[in-house]
């Protein structure tokens, strides 16, 4: 909790339990909740994200899980959430690069400063930086 900046944790706690507190939360903020066992997958399916732990969870926890950590090994959620976050900025980025880019060559085209065959070409070219750049987050995603 604490490398992911989790100010609350909620532990030892009857499966109705869990579903009302992760429902109270919900009210407040996005919630996650992680469990392993079958009396957890009432609460993972209420919660907005539910982490089901992999290697000893029941089937109903791995079922009903938006996300299964293959390990027991709780810092593996850390990495995740670190990766997702590498990945939503990457994402960003790529997007306001390529609107960015498409915009110019519009606007060039139009004035007529850029031919349709360069244009297109601009484009292509904008597309594999693009890809390129998502690229970039395989060189995090070997932590999870």
């Amino acid at each position: 909790g604490e490398q992911l900046g989790i100010t609350e944790i909620y532990a030892d706690l009857l499966p109705t339990d869990k579903v009302r507190i992760v429902r109270e939360l919900q009210q407040i903020a996005d919630i996650a909740m992680v469990g392993d066992g079958i009396n957890d997958a009432p609460a993972l399916a209420a919660a907005k994200v539910g982490v089901a732990m992999g290697r000893v969870g029941s089937d109903a926890a791995l079922e009903i899980a938006d996300m299964v950590l293959m390990t027991d090994n709780l810092t593996k959620l850390v990495a995740a959430v670190n990766l997702s976050r590498k990945a939503q900025s990457v994402i960003q980025q790529n997007v306001v690069f390529a609107l960015g880019f498409i915009g110019i060559l519009v606007i060039g085209n139009f004035l007529g400063a850029i031919g349709l065959p360069l244009a297109v070409l601009g484009h292509e070219g904008s597309t594999v930086l693009v890809t390129l750049s998502g690229l970039r987050l395989l060189r995090s995603s070997h932590a999870v």
